[in-house]
């Protein structure tokens, strides 16, 4: 590429002079005659950069000892660069004299500067050898329509200036169309109550059933406000069934919880930076906003909904408001 550039130069410098083709080239013109003069004395290929050799550095351990140092850390991957530059200078390993740090640089070159990668190794040789596998399918929800699995939970807002209690948010999310509710509430006890939760579950079903859709399923973790009887209750006359996940395994409701990221970082974040001293119906105002944003304008990039927007999904032809 640079033996290009410069014949570039000179073939314009001959065609418009070599000022001109100085200036287009950003190259000072004493660089253009010294390069010049090599030219005209042995031909052009004097033009092509020259290839630098390696340098030589005059400390540097030579191949043998960088051999030696190599075999003896991988025979005993256990010892460090301290006991390995102390063995290497005992007789019966030759005597080499190098220190604890240019054993650990030179074991460093190597890749294998570290206890575990030495042992890595040496267990990768002596392993048998297993036929590479298949990659294993990640693990999806299926669902195929709106309604089929709703996946329920809280977060903890916080306690705000003029509230008696914990501030909660209770949150829901169609895992079909990634249609999603959410509202403030307001916790004398500390945590929400299952009338809360019940609440917010009617809210869901009136709202699908709006849309022409049937609440099936509910997915919870195993909070009291999802375990009391006046939840399951309220699913049992909704028509639909609750399922609860396994206790430690939040992933399972990976849906919801990725909208309290995503609640989190574009609305409750920006929110709290705007309000020196926020309050309940502030911060309402601010979900309800941002919520009908999230339903009703914003692209979704989900396995699912593939660039489509919730309430697309959802509403269909009509996409008309539920009033909440």
């Amino acid at each position: 590429m640079l033996f290009g550039y410069r014949l570039q130069l000179f073939d314009l410098a001959g065609r418009i002079g070599v000022s001109a083709a100085c200036r287009t080239f950003g190259v000072h013109r004493s660089t253009y005659y010294a390069w010049k003069r090599q030219v005209d004395r042995h031909g052009l290929e004097m033009l092509r950069p020259r290839e630098r050799r390696r340098p030589r550095m005059p400390n540097q351990l030579s191949a043998i000892v960088e051999e030696r140092i190599v075999a003896f850390a991988l025979a005993h991957p256990g010892l460090g660069p301290q006991r390995v530059a102390a063995e290497l200078a005992r007789p019966r390993w030759g005597g080499i004299v190098v220190s604890a740090n240019g054993v650990w640089r030179c074991l460093r070159r190597h890749g294998l500067n570290t206890r575990a990668k030495r042992l890595s190794l040496v267990a990768g040789y002596r392993a048998p050898y297993h036929p590479p596998r298949a990659p294993e399918l990640e693990p999806h929800i299926e669902v195929d329509r709106p309604g089929e699995l709703v996946g329920v939970d809280c977060f903890y807002v916080g306690r705000l200036r003029g509230t008696s209690g914990a501030i909660w948010q209770l949150t829901a999310i169609d895992c079909y169309s990634s249609f999603a509710w959410a509202e403030l509430v307001v916790c004398k006890q500390g945590n929400p109550t299952a009338a809360q939760t019940s609440k917010l579950a009617r809210r869901v079903a009136r709202e699908l059933h709006a849309a022409g859709w049937q609440l099936e399923r509910v997915l919870c973790d195993n909070g009291n406000e999802y375990r009391g009887e006046r939840f399951h209750t309220t699913i049992t006359q909704l028509g639909a069934r609750v399922t609860h996940i396994h206790a430690g395994r939040p992933q399972t409701n990976g849906h919801v919880e990725a909208l309290h990221k995503t609640i989190l970082d574009e609305c409750w974040r920006p929110a709290f930076a705007r309000h020196l001293y926020p309050r309940y119906s502030a911060l309402s105002r601010e979900l309800d906003r941002y919520l009908a944003y999230y339903n009703y304008d914003r692209v979704h990039h989900g396995r699912l909904t593939r660039g489509r927007i919730p309430a697309d999904i959802v509403y269909a032809a009509n996409k008309m408001k539920t009033a909440r």
